[in-house]
């Protein structure tokens, strides 16, 4: 829970800032060559604020985690390529890339759940939607 409220944070952060400077984060994907630099900095913007509030909350959490995931790789491919590629030769500078916490943090939980303090959690009990688990029960 506290690695998912923290992290959820920082990503609301970082979102928050973008969102503010769509104009710099225009430029600087532009110098990466991305594809449509000024449309990509508004949705990686919003991923990030929105998907920071619904990692925080525990809303969502797998789905949440998954999009996250893969937007953190791509931060990685697109962005810090030289530390994502000196994962063996040299781990601390992988490890000491922008994007390295926040990876380990939405694949935490993706792999393990959000816990029990969390809205999902809230919505199962309290509006009696099936768990993920329950499904599986049946299905065997």
């Amino acid at each position: 829970m506290l690695v998912r409220l923290y992290w959820g944070w920082q990503l609301i952060e970082s979102g928050w800032g973008k969102l503010h400077n769509l104009d710099k984060v225009t430029q600087f994907f532009g110098s990466l060559n991305l594809p449509m630099p000024a449309q990509m900095a508004v949705f990686i913007a919003c991923v990030e604020f929105f998907g920071g509030i619904f990692f925080a909350l525990g809303l969502f959490s797998r789905m949440t985690s998954l999009v996250l995931t893969i937007n953190l790789i791509m931060a990685y491919v697109t962005a810090d390529r030289e530390a994502l590629f000196s994962v063996f030769s040299d781990p601390d500078k992988f490890y000491a890339a922008a994007p390295y916490t926040f990876l380990v943090a939405s694949v935490m939980v993706l792999i393990f759940g959000p816990g029990k303090f969390c809205v999902d959690y809230l919505l199962r009990r309290f509006v009696h939607l099936p768990s993920p688990s329950a499904g599986e029960s049946r299905a065997s």
